[in-house]
């Protein structure tokens, strides 16, 4: 046509405004019904019930949201945002829930945790959270997710958790923070225990070593782990020299 330029188009016509009404109101989608059907999808899929088990999940699921494995890599006091001491009900509650996930440590409890000595808990960012008795941390955990010993404690009492074992080359990975990888579970120096299920705290055993070099959380179970053998077994929760291991006292 004459006057109009190579490159522009010819079936656009924009419409003119029409007066009190802003682009984009619910008159654009007569002109545009592929914004009306998308508008309607995402009311169908946000409906009470959806987002309420969107919200289970997100509390069930903690260490899925943020790599577990970077937790205390450079911990340190300035990452304490408050501390209380919890009264006697709490207290009875935390006792419980440890008691729960390590029945071996129950008899131990009233040394480990006396019930006349103050329980404090630290709050800590990444909703982190210490049990600290006479200064000293205990356990850890994260929301309200199962309260894990720290490699302290545990080296004390050996024998409170599930093991897992990786061979000599995933030794390294682990001690910088890594999370363990089923292949380094699965190959001939490392070892699972058939009983462990999904999302179940672990001591992290090495091949050759005495003691255990970190807390895991699984996140597949041990069978599982057995027969995929591929992608990220455990979680690695804390390790040896990570900032929660240099933070022998908390004053």
């Amino acid at each position: 046509m004459p006057g109009r330029r190579i490159g522009e188009l010819s079936t656009f016509r924009p419409k003119e405004a029409q007066p009190g009404r802003r682009p984009g109101s619910a008159s654009s989608f007569q002109h545009r019904p592929h914004l009306h059907l998308f508008a309607l999808s995402l009311s169908l899929h946000r409906s009470p019930t959806a987002a309420s088990s969107a919200s289970v999940r997100r509390r069930t699921r903690w260490w899925r949201r943020k790599g577990p494995c970077a937790m205390f890599k450079k911990f340190s006091s300035e990452d304490i945002s408050g501390q209380n001491q919890v009264k006697a009900s709490v207290q009875r509650k935390i006792r419980q829930s440890i008691a729960d996930e390590y029945p071996s440590l129950e008899p131990l409890l009233d040394d480990l945790l006396p019930k006349k000595s103050p329980m404090i808990v630290v709050k800590c960012q990444n909703h982190l959270n210490l049990v600290v008795v006479n200064n000293v941390p205990l356990f850890f955990n994260i929301r309200d997710g199962p309260y894990m010993p720290t490699l302290r404690l545990l080296h004390q009492y050996p024998d409170i958790m599930k093991k897992f074992q990786v061979d000599r080359g995933a030794i390294k990975f682990v001690l910088s923070g890594a999370n363990i990888m089923c292949p380094g579970l699965t190959s001939p120096g490392g070892s699972l225990d058939d009983e462990v299920e999904e999302e179940t705290p672990v001591a992290i055993m090495a091949e050759g070593k005495q003691h255990a070099l970190a807390i895991g959380y699984t996140k597949m179970s041990a069978k599982d782990i057995r027969t995929i053998n591929k992608g990220i077994g455990v979680d690695n929760m804390h390790y040896l020299n990570d900032g929660l291991w240099k933070m022998e006292r908390l004053e």
